[in-house]
């Protein structure tokens, strides 16, 4: 009965600790962010400390933008809800780079002896953060108009 109710707190709406959503959502949300913090900063960060010599810029850019974004994990870690930014950020990078990198190779069938082989099965795994995204919540959040009428200036009365 314990693991009954146990199942149904998880699935269920949280309006008091997670503004309505799921805490099952909330712990996924955690687990994508300890993955990146781990996976993503052992990798970034360790090639910026290893590296050695003069930096090639994209490869400078890209992995300075996994570094700070493997940082900011640690955060969503703590705040899931409020770093949704960012894992928005790691969905649309994926499935970019997927779409325009990923499928014209697989489709011409020569992906699996291509580079971007192993990337695109790194990235395949972008499926966890689109099912661990509140997308309802996102979408309220971040682009739904908020009540703008009421004016925290309080009107004198003019006669």
């Amino acid at each position: 009965m314990k693991v009954l109710q146990i199942t149904k707190n998880l699935f269920s709406r949280n309006y008091s600790r997670y503004n309505g959503v799921r805490p099952i959502q909330v712990y996924l949300l955690r687990l994508v962010f300890i993955l990146t913090f781990l996976f993503v900063g052992m990798d970034s960060w360790s090639e910026i400390i290893r590296h050695q010599g003069d930096w090639n810029n994209m490869n400078a850019v890209a992995f300075s933008v996994w570094a700070a974004y493997s940082s900011l994990a640690l955060l969503g870690i703590l705040k899931p809800l409020k770093m949704l930014p960012v894992m928005a950020f790691q969905i649309l990078y994926k499935v970019i780079w997927l779409i325009i990198v990923a499928y014209p190779l697989w489709a011409n069938g020569t992906l699996e002896s291509s580079p971007a082989a192993g990337m695109t099965k790194a990235f395949l795994w972008v499926i966890l953060p689109i099912v661990a995204m509140p997308w309802g919540y996102f979408f309220r959040m971040f682009f739904q108009k908020t009540n703008t009428t009421a004016n925290p200036v309080v009107a004198m009365d003019v006669k």
